[in-house]
C-alpha cells in the first residue's frame, strides 16, 4: 500500500514537472532558425513575437492535426479582430513518420490559405524540450498581450475546453 501511494506520488510530481508553461508563466524565449526550424518562407521564427495583442499557439503532431477540428470551426467563427488576436501554428516535424517535404508543402498551402496565421516548423522538437510541450499531441496555449500563458490544454478538446478558451480570448481582447 505504501509502495502504490509512494509511486502516485512520484507519478504525479513528474507528470506535474512534464507539463506545459504554466497559466500565469511567461515561457522561457525559444529561436527556431536553421536546424531547429523555421517560419514556412524559411526565416527565423522567435516567440518573442507573442506580444502586443492575444495570440493562440498550436503546437501539433502532424498526425494528430485533425482532433480538434470543431475548436479549429468555432474559433474561425469568431472572426477576432486581427489588430487584437492572431494564432501561431507550429508543427512538430519530428513527431511523425510523414515526410518533412510532404508536411512543407502542405505548410506552405495553409500559409497561402490563412495569412494570418503564423506557421512554424518546429524540426527537433524544440518546445518540447525548452517548454514542456506534450510530444506527438496537439497542445493549445493562448497568450496575453505581455506574453503571459493564460490558458493551456493537450490533447482532444471537449465544448467546455472550446467555450473556456473563446471566453478567454475574449476576456482579454481589449486588456492593457
Amino acid at each position: 500500500m505504501r509502495a502504490a501511494l509512494l509511486g502516485s506520488l512520484l507519478l504525479l510530481c513528474s507528470t506535474t514537472t512534464l507539463a506545459a508553461p504554466a497559466v500565469g508563466e511567461k515561457p522561457k524565449t525559444v529561436v527556431l532558425k536553421g536546424d531547429l526550424g523555421s517560419k514556412v518562407d524559411g526565416s527565423e521564427w522567435t516567440s518573442d513575437m507573442i506580444k502586443g495583442k492575444v495570440w493562440a499557439l498550436f503546437y501539433v503532431d502532424p498526425d494528430e492535426k485533425d482532433s480538434n477540428e470543431e475548436l479549429e470551426k468555432a474559433l474561425e467563427a469568431q472572426k477576432f479582430d486581427k489588430a487584437k488576436y492572431s494564432s501561431i501554428g507550429v508543427i512538430n516535424m519530428d513527431a511523425t513518420w510523414l515526410p518533412n517535404a510532404a508536411i512543407a508543402s502542405a505548410l506552405k498551402g495553409k500559409q497561402e490559405d490563412y495569412p494570418d496565421t503564423t506557421y512554424v516548423k518546429d524540426l527537433d522538437k524544440v518546445l518540447v524540450k525548452e517548454w514542456k510541450m506534450k510530444d506527438d499531441a496537439y497542445n493549445v496555449l493562448v497568450f496575453d498581450k505581455q506574453g503571459k500563458v493564460l490558458f493551456a490544454k493537450d490533447g482532444k478538446f471537449v465544448k467546455a475546453d472550446i467555450d473556456q478558451m473563446i471566453g478567454v480570448i475574449k476576456a482579454n481582447l481589449d486588456a492593457p
